[in-house]
């Protein structure tokens, strides 16, 4: 029986969280009494990771405080020039990995384990290089948007800010949750240009790479929108510890 190939994690975790009004970094606010990174580490403990490596910022001791108990390795993303430069700093601990490299955001804490293995499922049997869970959602104001092509395929992700207002009619999303090809990715982020409203860094610029040249790129829909959700307000946190709880 042919072995699957190891998977590392990136959780990026370095963000400030303006918005929650909080001095505190956002991945160590609580949700039902504990810091949201602690979920997030947790959902992947099904998937067996080999390495798990966290970009941490913002009170990067406070953080990196809350993660003693775990076994991960911790990074610095200073200054935080945006998602491809923040998974950019974890280069050196997946030296000559070899595997797949999960990417999740340590502001999403619903995400459940079923989800994370149907995503490694489908990009390993389909022989994807990039794998990105993405959601349909009613109102899918703030996110960035897939656009497929006209036979499904995935052809591109543009934030909100970037997009055409054609493209602000689509409502499958991007979670910001990805499955790379270890050896795609870090290749590819060498080659990221900040040509954007916000001049960062953008991951999602990996995918429109991959695409252009002809690499298979596949996405997944979540089931459960609500299990995709971030955390930018102190209202959103109430309302996604409601539904937590609502579950447990």
């Amino acid at each position: 029986m042919e072995q699957s190939p190891p998977l590392g994690i990136v959780i990026l975790a370095a963000g400030k969280g303006a918005r929650m009004k909080s001095d505190i970094a956002k991945v160590l606010h609580q949700l039902a009494g504990r810091p949201l990174i602690h979920y997030v580490i947790e959902q992947t403990r099904g998937s067996q990771p080999e390495k798990t490596v966290v970009v941490i910022g913002h009170h990067r001791e406070a953080v990196k405080a809350a993660l003693a108990a775990y076994p991960v390795e911790t990074v610095v993303q200073e200054p935080q020039l945006g998602t491809g430069h923040a998974v950019q700093q974890a280069e050196l601990q997946f030296d000559s990995f070899g595997g797949d490299i999960l990417v999740l955001s340590g502001d999403v804490p619903l995400l459940r384990q079923e989800t994370i293995a149907e995503l490694v499922r489908v990009h390993r049997e389909t022989e994807s290089v990039i794998t990105i869970l993405t959601a349909l959602l009613e109102d899918p104001a703030g996110y960035g948007r897939v656009v497929r092509n006209r036979d499904g395929a995935v052809q591109k992700i543009v934030e909100q800010r970037d997009a055409t207002p054609a493209e602000l009619t689509l409502n499958e999303i991007n979670t910001g949750i990805y499955l790379f090809k270890s050896e795609l990715l870090f290749a590819r982020l060498h080659a990221l240009q900040p040509d954007n409203a916000q001049g960062e860094y953008y991951l999602t610029d990996v995918v429109v790479m991959a695409t252009k040249e002809g690499l298979p790129v596949q996405a997944v829909i979540a089931a459960d929108p609500l299990e995709i959700e971030g955390v930018n307000t102190v209202e959103q946190l109430q309302e996604m510890e409601r539904n937590y709880l609502s579950r447990v």
